[in-house]
């Protein structure tokens, strides 16, 4: 899974903005919900995913939150 963690925050490092990561579906990027509004999940191995918050409206710093199966 660290191979895929590292292939993620590449993935994260390289784009202009969340929003840009979840049009495209990069690393099936999506808005979590409820309790967890304003975090959004990448994929890791199944069932983990890569939860990462934004700081400001522009991708200026993305926070990885957790590793986790919130499912």
């Amino acid at each position: 899974m660290a191979e895929l963690i590292h292939h993620r925050i590449a993935e994260i490092k390289s784009s202009d903005s969340i929003e840009q990561m979840v049009q495209f579906m990069i690393g099936r990027c999506h808005p979590l919900h409820g309790n967890m509004d304003g975090y959004y999940a990448m994929d890791l191995e199944h069932p983990y995913r890569l939860i990462i918050s934004k700081d400001g409206k522009k991708l200026l710093c993305a926070r990885v939150e957790n590793i986790e199966d919130y499912h």
